[in-house]
């Protein structure tokens, strides 16, 4: 053994004895021997930057989805206005000297406007965002409002005040904005929290602050807007009162325009094609067929460059080709979109159990909304001359305010027992074994306050309330409680029927329906009424009815309505058990 080895085995193993292939790190050229140390440490910076990185956009879009949330819920609070026209509808007949059918005519306005237009405002929500619809509906409150303010100051029409038409095209405003305003701030919470395990409460604060709109912005009206003259709190002054709902509803209108937005919508849409492709639904899609195609003939989009060009061709070539992908991205991107959200429609238009739940839904709002509207002229019919009129604990602000309460407490209890016992999906035996508990449909609920419903109609249709007037407040708790019920349960079951990709529109399609609900049960109302009051004469004096025979016939109809509503809604039920949808 040479001397050279001789020493290196006495000092102890070498690294080259280690492996004889393996290069030392190289110091002659004045690299740094720790430069894999500094590269691992490089590699794992990156990672924890990564890490810091996608924790920061999950709390920032967890920020952006909870402050549309908040935002939803203000809209809400404020967008549901029309629901305290009983406060002051009673006042165009006493002072603007209009019939009840003018009267019934203000509210059936509102009634279309703000739910003829909503599959509308729902497919502009779906297919943009909800934030234009916010601004939009500020700005129609604010008109509307402006403009019924400044005919109830104009006074009655023989004293040269407006005619009745321009109180009715002023409600057009009103109702059109409602539905602007309460249709963005709902798709917005859908989206957002449709698929959670608490969808339900999702849904239902924003509804349910919706229904306590009428009940604060009533008290409001009656405790400091109402005239000093009178004495007392039950005479709202009108015009402050319009004047101060056109300044507060643009104001919420034009925060909703900055604050509402949806978080990860292509996650939604990428969730939904991959849905469908599991169905076969898109096998014959002559889009999902193109796409195919695309993606296969064309790779990733890249174009071809001349090797004949020069460097800086090649940068400005590669720089437009990028451009090009990212339109052709977007494009393509906004088409699928689209097409997805049309095969969405076409599929809930030609679901028969859709028209089932919509025409149950109709014959319940429909009495429901006439009851709201008509509740102040159903109060003066149990209080004759010589009687001056409902009493403060009876008023028409108290009773909005009941109706308020129970439907903001029915939104808030269905939406929670629905998430909590409502039937759910099991994916694994262990999952089924884990999550045993006691389920309970969404339809069970909604029966059981369709019925609680009918109960109070069926106290004002046998006359029992034209005897004992205080029990009225017992009849304004159970309409309260079914109506709001009603108007809770059922978008949560569109949105779990359905899904929430296209819930604007979906919803929007059903919830038209109480519009014609509203014109023709308040249309009915206004014909008995008129037609128990008998002859009339030209000073709006003797155009007042007292008595049962009032609104008896009407409110035995919808009882009868309220019964058919329970029918129609077994079938949907039946129809999405054969096909196994969990309600």
């Amino acid at each position: 053994m040479s001397s050279r080895d001789s020493s290196r085995s006495a000092s102890g193993i070498d690294k080259l004895d280690f492996d004889d292939n393996r290069q030392p790190p190289s110091t002659t050229d004045g690299s740094d021997p720790g430069g894999l140390l500094r590269d691992d440490e490089s590699l794992l910076s990156n990672v924890v930057d990564g890490v810091i990185e996608r924790d920061r956009r999950k709390l920032r879009r967890r920020f952006v989805k909870y402050l549309s949330f908040a935002s939803a819920i203000l809209s809400c609070l404020c967008a549901g206005s029309i629901t305290a026209y009983s406060l002051y509808g009673p006042l165009f007949q006493s002072r603007l000297h209009f019939t009840q059918a003018q009267v019934n005519a203000v509210s059936i306005a509102a009634e279309l406007a703000m739910y003829l237009p909503v599959p509308l405002f729902g497919y502009l929500c779906d297919r943009f965002n909800p934030r234009p619809l916010s601004l939009l509906a500020g700005i129609l409150f604010a008109l509307g409002y402006l403009l019924a303010a400044a005919a109830y100051a104009s006074g009655p029409l023989k004293e040269g005040g407006f005619p009745p038409a321009i109180m009715v095209l002023a409600f057009v405003g009103v109702g059109s904005g409602t539905s602007c305003m309460y249709l963005s701030a709902v798709t917005t919470c859908a989206k957002n929290f449709g698929r959670g395990k608490h969808k339900g409460l999702a849904l239902a604060i924003p509804i349910a602050s919706f229904g306590l709109s009428g009940m604060w912005q009533s008290q409001i009206g009656s405790r400091l807007l109402y005239e000093r003259s009178s004495g007392h709190y039950g005479e709202v002054d009108v015009y402050r009162y319009f004047i101060f709902l056109a300044i507060l509803l643009l104001v919420v209108g034009v925060i909703g325009s900055l604050a509402l937005r949806v978080v990860d919508e292509e996650e939604l849409i990428d969730e939904a094609v991959s849905e469908l492709e599991r169905s076969g639904l898109l096998e014959n899609s002559p889009f999902f067929q193109r796409s195919i195609l695309h993606d296969s003939d064309n790779g990733y989009g890249t174009l071809e460059c001349s090797d004949t060009r020069s460097n800086l061709a090649e940068s400005d070539d590669a720089e437009l080709d990028s451009t090009n992908r990212k339109y052709r991205s977007y494009s393509e991107g906004a088409r699928r979109k689209t097409w997805l959200l049309n095969t969405e429609t076409r599929m809930f238009l030609f679901d028969p159990t859709m028209w089932f739940l919509a025409a149950g839904f109709f014959l319940v709002t429909g009495p429901g909304e006439a009851f709201i509207n008509n509740l102040g002229t159903v109060l003066n019919t149990f209080y004759p001359p010589p009687l001056s009129g409902p009493p403060d604990s009876n008023s028409p602000a108290t009773h909005v305010s009941i109706v308020a309460l129970t439907s903001t407490f029915a939104r808030l209890l269905t939406g929670t027992l629905s998430d909590l016992f409502a039937p759910t999906a099991q994916t694994s035996l262990f999952e089924e074994q884990s999550t045993k508990r006691f389920s309970c449909s969404r339809l069970v609920f909604l029966l059981i306050s369709t019925v609680l419903f009918s109960f109070g109609q069926l106290l004002l249709a046998s006359g029992l309330i034209q005897s004992y007037p205080s029990l009225f407040a017992l009849v304004s708790a159970l309409v309260g409680l079914g109506y709001g019920a009603v108007f809770s349960l059922t978008p949560i079951i569109v949105s779990v029927v359905w899904g929430v990709q296209n819930f604007g529109t979906n919803w929007g399609i059903v919830a038209v329906v109480p519009a014609a609900g509203a014109a023709v049960w308040g249309a009915i109302y206004a014909a008995v009424y008129d037609g128990a009051a008998g002859g009339a004469d030209d000073s709006g004096a003797d155009r007042l009815c007292y008595g049962v025979g009032c609104y008896a016939p009407t409110f035995w109809g919808m009882v009868a309505c309220s019964w058919m509503a329970v029918g129609l809604w077994l079938l949907a039920w039946r129809g999405w058990r054969r096909k196994e949808i969990l309600v």
